[in-house]
């Protein structure tokens, strides 16, 4: 097969017309170094060896990059305005998002993130795992140009729990962190440093690295001051409220629970195609991905079973060789031995490959999914409070009417001040309605920009 793990570096360097996208240095890595996969919803259909004979005049690349209809690439404009609710006036402000998104559009993000050294402190179940995470950058965000610290697992959920905050309500799409294993990290916590333990470590320092390549390589989330405290502060304030099983984690399993139940309730009159249509794609896109997943989940416990039982027949045939008589059969039965075990390499290898470079790149495309979906949701939501204030503004306005035949001057006088005031909140609404359309219909486009791009890499290859 093809060599999948060639640098995209140089074909994204001269681009400054186009936004950055969170993919990493590279877009197939080594099996053995972390993984900083592209933020593309559709990079993994580029796996395959038909990617090494298109180019860019072929007429099978309409067949390679069709997943549907899509809104014309064009570069991006920065919005007229953002309206965060939820954003401290003195952190951000309308213009502060434009002025990110305009020095992003001649920035070429130059950054780096390593999480490495993973390293156990302290013991029993009080013990946890710290990370050294460096830094290479020559954006003038910060104040050197390679440092390091230390951080714990909390540290990133509580990181991401920030921006989530932040951003997610008014549409960016936040990547999501590795999900918390209850089981695997008391095997750490409490035994004895074997292969698992050190395969779930390794498994866990990868899945961070891809996460805070993902979040840094965001123009706005880049700028972030949590984002520049975590990578930059020696010291850090430890994130509370992320127990899988504490009553943070229960009441956020709670209020998932709750808005499902919201979603299935809210009709929303989408007068919008687009945002119809691509709803309906990535929900089904994330059915097919979870098929997917769990298939090849499949795959890798069956690869990494045949290579057990390879390994037993190796070593019978191998102790089978030594107790015969029969020279040359014996000789025969020792070569058998010998590729057996040559097989039984290859099976792990295979494995661990399908779980590198398939399993964890689909399991975090699914995760993405749910990112993307969430901002949809919140787009319903924030929709959904607009219809609410319209409703009770209808209700105000009736009731004023019916005040106006009543010799009640202090109450009428009080209903006009109420309708005033929800006439402001209709058409903060209203704002916040569009803003948040205006933002999800920009982040989707950064990530099927990255089409364009996977169809330019072959002829990049031919390069060298």
């Amino acid at each position: 097969p093809p060599d999948l793990r060639t640098p995209a570096r140089a074909m994204a360097q001269d681009h400054s017309g186009f936004q950055e996208l969170e993919d990493g240095d590279e877009l197939f890595p080594e099996p053995e170094v972390s993984l900083s996969f592209s933020p593309s919803l559709f990079s993994l259909l580029f796996l395959s060896e038909a990617t090494e004979e298109v180019s860019l005049d072929s007429p099978e690349r309409d067949v390679l990059l069709s997943d549907g209809p899509s809104p014309a690439l064009t570069p991006l404009s920065p919005p007229s305005s953002v309206l965060p609710p939820r954003l401290a006036p003195d952190m951000f402000t309308h213009s502060s998002f434009d002025e990110m998104e305009e020095e992003e559009a001649g920035d070429s993000l130059d950054i780096l993130i390593s999480v490495s050294d993973p390293e156990k402190i302290g013991d029993g179940m009080n013990a946890y795992m710290a990370y050294k995470v460096t830094t290479k950058t020559s954006l003038s965000l910060f104040k050197l140009k390679d440092f390091s610290v230390k951080r714990r697992f909390s540290d990133f959920l509580g990181l991401h729990s920030k921006l989530a905050s932040k951003y997610l309500h008014i549409g960016y799409i936040v990547p999501p962190a590795p999900e918390k294993s209850i089981v695997g990290m008391t095997k750490v916590k409490v035994g004895k440093e074997d292969q698992s333990s050190n395969e779930f470590v390794e498994k866990r320092r990868c899945a961070l690295e891809r996460y805070l390549m993902r979040t840094v390589k965001h123009p706005v989330l880049l700028k972030d001051p949590d984002l520049l405290q975590f990578l930059e502060s020696p010291e850090l304030a430890r994130a509370v409220n992320t127990q899988a099983l504490s009553g943070a984690g229960l009441m956020r399993m709670m209020n998932k629970a709750a808005d499902a139940v919201n979603k299935m309730t809210i009709k929303m009159n989408e007068s919008d195609t687009w945002f119809e249509e691509k709803q309906q794609h990535f929900e089904n896109l994330d059915l097919q991905l979870r098929k997917l997943h769990g298939s090849i989940e499949s795959l890798v416990c069956h690869r990494k079973e045949l290579s057990l039982n390879t390994s037993q027949f190796a070593r019978s045939a191998a102790m089978l060789g030594n107790s015969e008589d029969h020279t040359a059969l014996s000789r025969a039965l020792s070569q058998l031995a010998e590729v057996e075990e040559k097989m039984e390499a290859l099976h792990n290898e295979q494995a661990n490959s399908d779980f590198t470079l398939l399993s964890e790149l689909i399991g975090d495309y699914v995760r993405l999914l749910a990112a993307v979906k969430g901002v949809f949701e919140h787009r319903m939501k924030t929709w959904q409070r607009w219809q609410d204030t319209q409703m009770l503004l209808q209700k105000k306005r009736e009731a004023e009417a019916k005040l106006q035949f009543t010799n009640k001057p202090d109450k009428l006088q009080q209903a006009k001040d109420e309708i005033k005031e929800l006439e402001l909140k209709v058409s903060q609404g209203e704002r916040d309605f569009e803003q948040i359309s205006k933002t999800i219909r920009k982040e989707v486009t950064r990530f099927e920009m990255i089409k364009y791009w996977e169809a330019f890499l072959p002829e990049a290859k031919a390069i060298s």
